[in-house]
């Protein structure tokens, strides 16, 4: 996966927002909720939010780590830094994996509105 098509899937998702900011970085949000950070700098990398146990199970990954900032903080966030341990259709479903996390710290009255509950 390159930016661009970070981005573009990242765009397919519902209810979603970018915005460039700290540095460089593509920000996505599911409405007002970050759920994916990227940046291209010299190789693309990029960090979502995930379940503690897929945080437990990918933080020793080759080409994964605990995302820089946002982990050492008590967040399950990784960072994706290279495909050695994941390919581009595992990188998607946790990118929709931590849309659908983000989207549950919306608030009930929008989570309602955006169809996320009934």
């Amino acid at each position: 996966m390159n930016l661009s098509e970070y981005n573009r899937f990242c765009k397919s998702l519902p209810h979603t927002n970018t915005v460039v900011q700290w540095g460089e970085a593509h920000v996505w949000k599911v409405a007002t909720k970050v759920f994916a950070i990227a940046r291209a700098e010299d190789e693309f990398q990029v960090s979502f939010k995930c379940s503690r146990f897929s945080y437990d199970l990918l933080k020793t990954q080759k080409g994964l780590r605990p995302a820089p900032y946002l982990a050492s903080r008590g967040m399950p966030w990784i960072q994706y830094i290279s495909g050695e341990s994941m390919d581009d259709a595992a990188l998607k479903d946790y990118l929709r994996e931590s849309h659908r996390l983000a989207s549950q710290n919306l608030t009930k009255k929008l989570q309602r509105e955006l169809g996320f509950i009934d």
